[in-house]
């Protein structure tokens, strides 16, 4: 099956990542965590509508592709409800005055998303034995207890959902990675509002730090988990 960089990333470069030896497969472990990333209402709109309907509504929407990841993430996160496996759900939460930050200076708008948008999305929504984790960077680990949650739950495969693929989702992969746990990305069920920048950024991960594969192939491995 061709991968989601294909035609995006030349088959030179590939072969030149290829060459130095990038790429090779690390595995699951056996403690999967489920992280589901942003997937709040301002990410994907309240409905599924082509990405320039999309923003009229909330201007941080990605529209389809949002939506599209979203029932992908349902097929995983009814493996880990079966299994009792620990699901997290890191978030951007309304920001006061005080907490700003350069995300304010880069990305205005979402500090004026209407109320409803940091909603979950109602298809995936946490329940009460899931953990949620406020953030105010890109990266799920960066100023959380994300980490110390992690080793509470015994944790030491982390399987990384949600948006953007190339802001929040990369950040925590990359973190994640460097923390030691095994990483791996269903490259259906996470989303951004570039298809550019999604395929150069799975490509980017696949290389060094996760797994990359489909939600279906995700599901075999975390079936085949004793």
């Amino acid at each position: 099956m061709a991968n989601p960089w294909d035609g995006v990333i030349s088959a030179e470069e590939q072969r030149a990542y290829n060459a130095a030896g990038f790429g090779r497969p690390a595995g699951l472990g056996k403690r999967p965590a489920l992280l589901i990333i942003d997937v709040q209402y301002r990410t994907v709109g309240t409905r599924p509508l082509p990405f320039w309907e999309a923003i009229e509504e909330f201007p941080t929407s990605c529209g389809e592709v949002g939506w599209a990841a979203v029932a992908q993430i349902r097929n995983l996160l009814h493996v880990f409800r079966e299994r009792r496996w620990p699901v997290l759900y890191p978030h951007v939460a309304p920001k006061e005055n005080f907490d700003h930050g350069r995300l304010s200076d880069k990305v205005p708008a979402i500090m004026t998303v209407a109320s409803k948008g940091y909603d979950f999305v109602a298809e995936i929504a946490p329940e009460p034995q899931d953990i949620l984790l406020p953030k105010k960077h890109p990266s799920a680990f960066f100023g959380t207890p994300l980490t110390s949650y992690l080793i509470n739950c015994g944790a030491d495969s982390l399987i990384v959902t949600g948006c953007t693929t190339s802001g929040c989702v990369r950040g925590s992969v990359v973190d994640g990675f460097a923390y030691n746990f095994r990483v791996l990305v269903p490259h259906d069920a996470v989303y951004d509002r570039s298809a550019t920048s999604h395929a150069v950024n799975l490509f980017d991960m696949a290389s060094k730090y996760a797994d990359v594969m489909s939600t279906e192939d995700a599901v075999a491995k975390l079936n085949a988990v004793s």
